[in-house]
């Protein structure tokens, strides 16, 4: 029985689905309101601002004209990748780009996880055509 105060059992939320994907919250639907109508006046001053010289203006245009990247293209060729033997030229491959500085580590580490996923494709083909021959060979 919930203790008074506290209607929900301990790590349950009330509104398990939790806030709609998109919803916006009170304060900003509030601050929407005020600057209704204001956006393209308050935007031509921070570009003005810019402009003249306003180092904090010039970064917030920056910023909305051409957002910091959250991920690139990695121009990088992995040995192919066809069994669980391939596995180590591929690791080393990234271990030697990194080494080289043709890939930073968070990259390698992300190629990373690519190259297990894939490897992991191959176990899980390779598992299945082997239980396929063996109930095949089933009487």
């Amino acid at each position: 029985m919930p203790v008074s105060g506290k209607p929900f059992e301990k790590g349950r939320s009330g509104n398990p689905g939790g806030r709609p994907k998109g919803s916006r919250s009170k304060a900003t639907l509030a601050l929407e309101a005020i600057f209704q109508g204001e956006a393209e006046e308050i935007s031509r001053k921070a570009i003005e601002l810019a402009k003249s010289g306003d180092t904090v203006a010039l970064r917030l245009c920056l910023e909305r004209l051409l957002p910091p990247r959250k991920d690139r293209p990695v121009p990088f060729a992995l040995p192919p990748i066809e069994t669980t033997a391939d596995l180590t030229k591929a690791t080393a491959a990234l271990l030697e780009a990194v080494a080289n500085g043709e890939l930073t580590p968070s990259e390698a580490a992300e190629l990373g996880k690519l190259v297990d996923a894939h490897v992991r494709a191959i176990e899980v083909t390779d598992l299945h055509d082997r239980l396929t021959r063996l109930e095949a060979a089933q009487p």
